[in-house]
């Protein structure tokens, strides 16, 4: 199974009465690298979060985004501070008694007054929210993985009908080979026998030394190791996983025996065809930078 190394996936669950909300998304990187944003309240998860996105992707520059909506009755703790009213409702009767004022008190006055409430923020279990923040973060994983897939899927379909169009330009090359190599032994039979005239040599001689040049222009050494390349590159589409590196380096071989055939070649035709085929090998290379 192929995996592009773009992706995005979210979920959002309300647990323990917070609505959680997880977002991942993530680019090409060479290496992985995960950064995490989330209220500095829980900062703590960070780690683990980051440890449960490395259990899944290899390769990428990969974003997560938390939010969290806590309930607010559930959030703070609000009670009674009961010496402060003690204190003004003392106050407010010996103002009564020594002003001879009216003692008009109510709820409603003392609410108004200061630190008549403590207001404090709930205790916070770490070890259920980690819990619960994991879980919504699993679901994410669980959908940009299910998009990562879809589109690795469609890139090793790319690739393979790349590698067949590559294959069909390399039976080409193999096919006008042996013409090119013949075309080229008579011009230089011809011109070393041309060149030569007036000396004494044996002929046999000039027909050896033409046959040993042609031979330098010959491909098939590298038209076998291509094909060898291409019959990898379906291996690793067919065995799947974190593949993007061998690709990386396959790509390289494909491109150097590609280069070595177009350096060999004195033939139009055949020149035409490699740079065919080295178009299709750029192709595949921009495909294979989305790749695991």
């Amino acid at each position: 199974m192929i995996y592009s190394m773009t992706g995005y996936g979210r979920a959002i669950e309300m647990r323990s009465g917070r609505e959680i909300t997880v977002e991942v998304r993530s680019v090409n990187n060479r290496y992985l690298d995960c950064t995490v944003k989330m209220p500095r309240a829980f900062a703590f998860a960070e780690d683990a979060i980051k440890k449960r996105v490395k259990e899944s992707v290899t390769r990428g520059k990969v974003d997560v985004g938390i939010t969290v909506r806590a309930d607010r009755a559930e959030d703070l703790q609000i009670s009674l501070n009961c010496p402060v009213v003690e204190g003004y409702l003392h106050a407010m009767q010996q103002i009564a008694q020594d002003y001879h004022v009216t003692d008009d008190i109510s709820v409603t006055a003392l609410t108004r007054l200061p630190d008549v409430f403590t207001v404090e923020k709930a205790q916070t279990d770490e070890e259920q929210l980690l819990a619960d923040l994991l879980a919504v973060t699993d679901r994410a994983l669980e959908a940009y993985n299910h998009m990562r897939q879809v589109e690795g899927a469609a890139l090793a379909q790319d690739l393979r009908s790349r590698a067949d169009t590559i294959l069909q330009l390399v039976q080409r090359v193999e096919a006008r080979s042996p013409v090119t190599v013949a075309e080229y032994r008579a011009r230089l039979e011809a011109k070393m026998k041309e060149v030569l005239a007036s000396t004494t040599i044996d002929e046999s001689r000039i027909l050896t030394e033409a046959a040993i040049f042609a031979d330098k222009i010959a491909v098939d050494e590298e038209t076998v190791r291509l094909r060898s390349h291409l019959a990898q590159l379906e291996t690793m589409l067919d065995d799947g996983g974190a593949i993007g590196r061998k690709l990386d380096f396959l790509m390289q071989e494909m491109n150097r025996e590609a280069n070595t055939i177009g350096s060999k070649g004195n033939d139009l035709e055949q020149a035409r065809t490699v740079v065919e085929i080295k178009a299709e090998l750029e192709k595949i290379r921009e495909q294979m930078q989305n790749i695991e």
